[in-house]
């Protein structure tokens, strides 16, 4: 058996980053593989529509785009392999990358697994994602101009994406599982400052109702027990967000959210192994964000090979 490697660069989920990535390893003569264990295009296939991503003046459905990124990564040659990932073996030039059905050498590894947001886990929050429950105020806040949102966290992301919300909603309505806010005091005075932001306290959200989109959410105080249903037609939800990571402990250097350490030129502190996208740490979750970040991990690759 050859002990030469398989893929030039193998690269670990297909959204953004890792599509991107591709496209720019592979039309540097580098033979080049995606593992995606879902479906190629990662959170844009959660993303109803996309009104700010660069060379597109009309919004683009998010699985329009996904689909259309998956068409130019095929047509350049990159490889697609449909699994899981479980273990890293990096340490020396081959770097293998085990999967539940197979596994895969290569010279270079771009992670570009991205992340997931902390759900709520009550009825009707997956049936109204993109119809009017969000994980993101700058991606989708424009199509609720007018309109009367809730904000459920108290965090920062919480606070912060509830004011960028004020200034295109009538009205938002934070509602905390505690009777303060976790956020910077900064934030807190800004959003106790503004008119347009009101605080329903010691409150969980237990169900989000609608009929085709969001109407209203069921509200239940956890000191009185009292359930009252809150009309509102957006609910964005910042409890968390959590990179994906499992096969990464022991193996890359992680911060204490467990997102993966890289320098800008997306190098981690594995030499052939780069990180891409939400997956790193001070990712801005932006999809342009995370296309560049691709590029810059692909060159790299392409360098670390060469060199």
């Amino acid at each position: 058996m050859s002990n030469e490697p398989q893929y030039d660069v193998i690269i670990i989920g297909g959204g953004a980053a890792g599509l991107a990535a591709s496209i720019y390893a592979v039309r540097a003569m580098l033979k080049t593989l995606i593992i995606e264990k879902k479906a190629v295009g990662g959170q844009i296939l959660l993303t109803g529509e996309i009104e700010n991503y660069p060379g597109f003046p009309e919004p683009i459905d998010g699985p329009e785009l996904a689909m259309l990124y998956e068409k130019q990564a095929g047509r350049f040659g990159v490889e697609f392999e449909y699994d899981t990932v479980v273990s890293l073996d990096v340490a020396g030039d081959v770097k293998r990358v085990v999967c539940e059905d197979s596994e895969y050498t290569g010279k270079a590894v771009i992670i570009a697994t991205g992340g997931e947001h902390n759900q709520l886990g009550v009825p009707g929050e997956v049936e109204y994602w993109g119809k009017g429950v969000s994980y993101c105020a700058t991606c989708d806040g424009n199509f609720f101009r007018g309109m009367d949102v809730t904000v459920v966290g108290g965090g920062d992301a919480a606070i912060d994406e509830g004011l960028y919300l004020t200034r295109m909603t009538n009205k938002v309505t934070v509602v905390h599982r505690r009777d303060e806010l976790r956020a910077s005091k900064i934030l807190q005075q800004r959003a106790f400052d503004n008119p347009k932001m009101e605080f329903v306290w010691d409150t969980v959200v237990d169900e989000i109702r609608g009929n085709g989109d969001v109407h209203s959410t069921v509200l239940r105080n956890l000191k009185t027990g009292e359930v009252t249903e809150h009309t509102t037609q957006g609910v964005f939800i910042f409890i968390g967000f959590h990179p994906v990571n499992d096969f990464m402990q022991g193996v890359l250097e992680l911060d204490a959210a467990g997102h993966v350490l890289t320098n800008l030129q997306m190098e981690t502190n594995v030499p052939g192994v780069f990180a891409a996208g939400d997956v790193r740490q001070f990712s801005d979750r932006q999809l342009a964000n995370a296309v560049g970040d691709g590029v810059a991990a692909a060159l790299a690759a392409y360098r670390y090979i060469e060199g």
